[in-house]
């Protein structure tokens, strides 16, 4: 995958997340739960795609 692609994927997961959490409120802390870790997981992909950026796709 390229750098666009993770960033594009990260940003998917990440605004995904955030409907969770914002669904889940503090009335099902399963659904807030997995709502962070999606969040987590797109913040880390686009973390991902910013250092394919610096050091180029070949990572």
């Amino acid at each position: 995958m390229g750098e666009l692609t993770d960033k594009a994927k990260g940003l998917a997961n990440e605004a995904a997340g955030n409907v969770k959490q914002a669904i889940a409120g503090k009335d099902d802390p399963a659904l807030n739960a997995e709502g962070k870790a999606q969040e987590r997981k797109g913040e880390a992909q686009q973390l991902k795609g910013k250092v394919k950026g610096a050091l180029g796709d070949s990572i």
